[in-house]
Order: structure tokens, then sequence, then C-alpha cells
């Protein structure tokens, strides 16, 4: 069955898909399109017919492939040639894409839950939004990586090569990432909570790059119920911490001043009241600083982003 598309003067033409290392034709597809088509536009075609006909794709030169949107789930794509490939909102669950070149690929919003990408080459590519959840990334090359927003939620990340990535709003939850490279990574803003960094590399200092709160007393600002914004002060003795993103916790906070009403009441319990002049102690402070929601008290370092919680 040929692999079809709709284009102006689109004929039916054999098209040769050959081996990455060896040169040798690996297989040929039958495809409508016009002859004047682009290369990225026909090796997308033959991809289509190969998954159609059981052709195989494993180390196949598929460099500058358009396949976006297109549904390669299960695909077996192993060490296939996929450099600067249009994989743009592909659909690629639980796909052998191991050891696969996918270097400067578009793979922003593409579907990868559970795909195998161990040893793949994900250098500069961008997987901005991807849903790599629970995917096996262990060895990979994502230096210089856009993976900003993505879902990486589960994903095996052992030993990857994360130098230079974006990882910025990236969900990291419960990601095992010891031994990882971390060196240069923009983390802000991501969900590490339950991550496991043990081993990873430079992972002190691209930590360090995103704290924002400074040793000392600080003033916090908080939001309560009815929208009433109690100023706080944060002493220097009280501990505190945030994780990836802008809300903090503290251990205890003296509040300084109740803006309008006489008292603020707290969103979380409904009850704990905040008064000027009062300190304020909860039962217990959570010092697992990945944990953004546990205990303490909750607040944010600038008003403005206290009012529009």
């Amino acid at each position: 069955m040929a692999a079809k598309a709709k284009t102006k003067n689109a004929g039916l033409i054999k098209f040769e898909i050959k081996n990455r290392w060896t040169g040798d034709i690996q297989f040929v597809a039958e495809i409508e399109a016009d002859e004047n088509a682009t290369l990225g536009f026909k090796v997308g075609l033959a991809v289509k017919w190969a998954l159609g006909n059981s052709a195989n794709l494993s180390g196949a030169n598929l460099r500058n492939a358009d396949l976006r949107g297109a549904n390669l789930r299960n695909a077996n794509l192993s060490g296939a040639d996929l450099r600067s490939a249009n994989l743009s909102g592909a659909y690629l669950s639980g796909a052998d894409l191991r050891s696969a070149d996918l270097s400067g690929a578009n793979l922003s919003g593409a579907y990868l839950s559970g795909a195998d990408l161990r040893g793949a080459n994900l250098r500069n590519a961008n997987l901005s939004g991807a849903d790599l959840r629970n995917a096996n990334l262990r060895s990979a090359d994502l230096s210089g990586a856009n993976l900003s927003g993505a879902y990486l939620s589960g994903a095996d990340l052992r030993s990857a090569d994360l130098r230079n990535a974006d990882l910025r709003g990236a969900n990291l939850r419960s990601a095992n990432l010891s031994g990882a490279d971390l060196r240069s990574a923009d983390l802000r803003n991501a969900n590490l909570s339950g991550a496991d960094l043990r081993s990873a590399k430079n992972a002190d200092l691209v930590i360090a790059r995103t704290r924002i709160l400074p040793d000392g007393d600080i003033i916090g600002w908080k939001k309560c119920a009815a929208g009433v914004i109690v100023k706080l002060r944060i002493p220097e003795a009280a501990k505190r911490s945030h994780a990836f993103g802008r809300k903090c916790r503290a251990e205890y906070a003296d509040v300084v001043e109740v803006i309008g009403a006489d008292k603020g009441i707290s969103q979380h319990d409904g009850k704990t009241e905040y008064v000027a002049g009062q300190r304020i102690t909860p039962d217990k402070f959570d010092e697992n600083w990945q944990e953004e929601c546990s205990s303490g008290i909750h607040f944010y370092i600038s008003r403005i982003e206290a009012e529009n919680h």
C-alpha cells in the first residue's frame, strides 16, 4: 500500500531508504508524492509506508524526515538517523529509539511516554512541552536540548548528559537523575519533588543558582482569605526553604501588617489567624526543601506575587 499525501501533481513513485551505516538500500517505499516535493517530505511518507508494510526502520537514514503529528507508536527506530527531523506533535509512545541520532530534531509537543531512548543523541533537540513520562533516557545525550515545560515525571535519566539543557518549568517529579551531568543546566521553576539527585554531577552549583532566599531577617507576603494581604517578617533564626518555584515556606513568622482587614484568615485551614504583632508558628515544619507545598508558613518574597496567588 502506498503512503499518500495531498500534493499537486502527485504520482506514485518508488523511494529508497538506505542504511545509515552501510549505505545499502534497506527498503524501497511506494509513496504518492510530487517528484519535486522536499526530501524530508518524501522520507516522512516512506517512514509511514514502512510502518504499514513491516519494513525495517532500525538503523535507517531518515535525516530531515517530516513526521509532524505522525503516529509512530511502538515503532522500532533504534539506531536510526533522525538528525534535524521534524517530529513535532508526533506520537512515539513505547517507541524503540535506542542509540538513535535525534540531534537538532524538533520534538516539541511530541508524545514519548514510555519510549526507550537509552543512549540516544538528542543534542540541541527541541523537546519543549514534550511528554516523556516514564521514558528511559539513561545515558542519553541531552546537552543543549530545550526541555522547557517538558513532562519528565518518573523518567530514567541516569547518567544522562544534561549540560546546558533548558529545563525551565519541566516536571521532573520522581525522575531518576543519579549520575546525570547538570553542568550549566537551567532548572528554574522545575518540579524536582521526589527526584533522585544522588551522585548527580555539578548539581550543587545548578541548584544554588535557583535559590532566592537570603540569610538574615527577610520580609515575606502572604495572601489570606477574601484577598487580605499579610506582611510577614521571617526572623534570621527561622528555617526557610523553597523548591524550584517562587513559593516559599518558613518555620515561623512575625506578622508586621495586615492589609484589607483587622486580621487575615488562612486559606489553607480556614482558621489560623494572622494579627499584627503576633508570631505564627505551624504545628510542624518540613525541612525537605524539594517539597514546595508541605508544612510551614507559606509566603512569597514580593507583594505582587502574593496578591496574584
